[in-house]
């Protein structure tokens, strides 16, 4: 059991302004049937960004001793709000490639004869959205590795001076080649992934890498957790999807040195051998001085 923080909206004084949907950057808000909702649970952080924006003071945090996510439980309650609801909810879902969760959700409709208000994964006529529509512009899935190259081609091999690094080129062209960068924002269908190597990397391991970019990023997709706070039991179905779908080439894990970091290794690991895809590994671990010390896999 763990506790969990999620705003509570207060249906009697919420008027349905909207003015606290751009606030909450997860897009865990919309207005359906002239109310804020939450449509889904999931992508609550509880932080409350949208708290200070509602006029009417309906916006709440609790916090709640849950278990483990239930889509199931979470989709008895979203089935009392009406097909609205539900239909945003199942959307929801869908456009954060949550497709373990989609299902579930869709199973429970059926075991109770209700109508699913959108068209089922699967399906002849079903084709899974490669961007993150709804209310989240910041997760829209971008390909920038012809803009890369272009790049790289104009500046050729000029060097820019300056910066502290112990790579040898210091150039000042990104070596980002996609976008969300995120493991929960990336899509398993994204266009980038197919035959790509993939760079998996704690989030403190930018910070603390002085030349990132060239030393680790380079020529990879990258994805991008913390295995302290996020989901590892999604990241790691999502790791396998991707490597059933996309032929990936190699994966890359750079982690911290401290001990919360080795679970994205372990993840690693399990979903190459849950996927019975033979792809390369090599683990990079960094210290917190910013030196990479390399392990032999």
């Amino acid at each position: 059991m763990v506790l969990r923080k999620i705003i509570k909206i207060d249906e009697d004084l919420c008027t349905g302004c909207g003015e606290c949907i751009p606030n909450c950057p997860e897009g865990a808000l919309q207005i359906i049937d002239e109310k804020a909702r939450i449509v889904s649970d999931l992508f609550c952080d509880g932080l409350g960004a949208c708290m200070g924006h509602c006029p009417e003071g309906a916006i709440t945090i609790e916090e709640r001793e849950a278990e483990k996510y239930d889509e199931r439980a979470v989709m008895e309650n979203v089935i009392k709000q009406g097909k609205n609801v539900i239909k945003a909810h199942l959307e929801h879902l869908r456009d954060h490639d949550q497709n373990q969760y989609l299902h579930e959700a869709i199973d429970l409709l059926k075991e109770k004869n209700l109508e699913i208000p959108i068209e089922e994964p699967g399906s002849s006529t079903y084709e899974a959205p490669a961007t993150l529509p709804c209310g989240c512009p910041g997760s829209t899935v971008k390909d920038l590795r012809a803009e890369h190259e272009a790049k790289q081609e104009s500046q050729g091999s000029a060097e820019c001076s300056g910066g502290a690094g112990y790579g040898s080129s210091n150039r000042n062209v990104s070596e980002l080649r996609q976008w969300p960068v995120q493991f929960m924002l990336v899509p398993t269908n994204a266009p980038f992934l197919k035959n790509a190597d993939i760079l998996i990397t704690g989030d403190c391991v930018p910070i603390a890498c002085p030349n990132y970019h060239d030393d680790l990023l380079k020529g990879k997709i990258l994805l991008s957790g913390c295995p302290k706070f996020d989901n590892i039991d999604y990241y790691k179905e999502k790791l396998v999807q991707m490597l059933k779908d996309h032929d990936i080439r190699s994966v890359t894990v750079a982690i911290m040195e401290v001990p919360c970091c080795v679970g994205l290794y372990k993840l690693v690991v399990d979903a190459i051998e849950e996927s019975n895809v033979d792809v390369p590994l090599k683990k990079y671990i960094i210290d917190i001085k910013g030196e990479i010390l390399e392990d032999s896999t």
